[in-house]
C-alpha cells in the first residue's frame, strides 16, 4: 500500500508522514531564508485541486502545467473543513518529476489512503491542498541532532521481531503537537508498531535522517479566486462548483 502521513500513522516503503496545514494561501520553507528561491508554488496546489476536481467529475485530465517538473521528494496533504481536519496525506521519499509526482499523489491522497473512504464530489467545495517539496536530506549519527520546526525526521529500526521499520514526520509536525525530540522519536517508534519498552539505549540503535521541506497550502476558496485570475491557464475547461461558506 503507498505511504500515508497523519499524527500517529507510519510509513513503510518508501515513506509516510504528518502534515498540518498553515494559514490558506502561505508558503512555509524550512531552509535558510535567502538560501535560495523557493520551488513550491501555489500553482502546485491549482494543479492538484485540477487533477482531483477532473478525477470526480470524470473529465479529461488538465493539460502539462507551467510550472517546473524538476524531481523532488513529495507530500500531498488533503484537509476539510473549518476546523481542517485530515482527510488524506501520501507521498513518497523517492524524487519524482513533479507534474507526474503530484498528478498522481494528488489522487492517491485523496482517493486511496486507507484511514479514510475515498474523496467525493461534495467534499470539494471544503478543502485545504498542502503541496511538501522535501529538501536538504542529511544523515546523523546522533538521534537528538535535529531542531524541532526546522527538521522533518525520517527514523530507521529494528523492530521486537527482527524487522526494519521506518516512520517519518515532517518538519512541522513535532513544533503543532508540542513535542520535544524524545516525544517525537518515541510517537515514531510506537507508531512504526514498536511495542516493547523504550530504553535510551534503543533509541541510540535508531538511523536517523533529518530533512527540510517547502510546503504551500491553498483552499478551494483561493484556489478559485486564482483560477478566475488565471482563467488562460486552466486546462480543465469546465465550470467548477461554488465554494461553500458554512463548511
Amino acid at each position: 500500500p503507498p505511504p500515508s502521513c497523519g499524527v500517529g500513522t507510519l510509513l513503510s516503503t518508501p515513506a509516510a508522514a504528518t502534515s498540518s496545514s498553515p494559514s490558506s494561501s502561505s508558503a512555509a520553507s524550512s531552509s535558510s531564508p535567502g538560501s535560495r528561491k523557493m520551488v513550491v508554488s501555489a500553482e502546485m496546489c491549482c494543479f492538484c485541486f485540477d487533477v482531483l476536481y477532473c478525477h470526480l467529475y470524470g473529465y479529461q485530465q488538465p493539460r502539462t502545467p507551467r510550472f517546473t517538473n524538476e524531481p523532488y521528494p513529495l507530500f500531498v496533504t488533503w484537509k476539510i473543513g473549518r476546523d481542517k481536519r485530515l482527510r488524506g496525506c501520501i507521498g513518497t521519499f523517492s524524487a519524482m518529476n513533479l507534474h507526474s509526482g503530484l498528478r498522481e499523489y494528488t489522487l492517491t491522497s485523496a482517493l486511496k489512503d486507507s484511514r479514510f473512504p475515498p474523496m467525493t464530489r461534495d467534499e470539494l467545495p471544503r478543502l485545504f491542498c498542502s503541496v511538501s517539496l522535501l529538501t536538504n536530506f542529511e544523515d546523523v549519527c546522533d538521534y537528538l541532532d535535529w531542531e524541532v520546526g526546522v527538521h522533518g525526521i525520517r527514523i530507521e529500526f529494528i523492530n521486537e521481531k527482527g524487522s526494519k521499520r521506518t516512520a517519518t514526520y515532517l518538519p512541522e509536525v513535532a513544533k503543532e503537537q508540542g513535542w520535544d525530540h524524545i516525544q517525537t522519536i518515541d510517537s515514531l517508534l510506537r507508531k512504526g508498531g514498536y511495542k516493547a519498552p523504550i530504553t535510551n539505549e534503543f533509541r541510540k540503535t535508531i538511523k536517523l535522517t533529518r530533512y527540510r521541506s517547502e510546503k504551500m497550502t491553498l483552499s478551494y476558496a483561493e484556489y478559485l479566486a486564482h483560477r478566475q485570475h488565471h482563467h488562460f491557464q486552466n486546462g480543465i475547461g469546465h465550470p467548477l462548483p461554488p465554494y461553500n461558506h458554512y463548511s
